[in-house]
């Protein structure tokens, strides 16, 4: 599920920078996205 959103939100993260189109909204939510998979990866690993 996460990675879902991580490569959807690549993805529109790459279309914001070509066309311009709400790049700084979709760069924020790309920066929480990969702040959400960091910690969970972290804690995934925690015994």
């Amino acid at each position: 599920m996460l990675w879902t959103i991580f490569i959807i939100l690549l993805i529109l993260w790459v279309f914001g920078f070509l066309f311009k189109i709400a790049g700084g909204l979709i760069h924020l939510l790309l920066v929480i996205a990969l702040i959400i998979f960091i910690i969970r990866f972290t804690h995934e690993r925690d015994p």
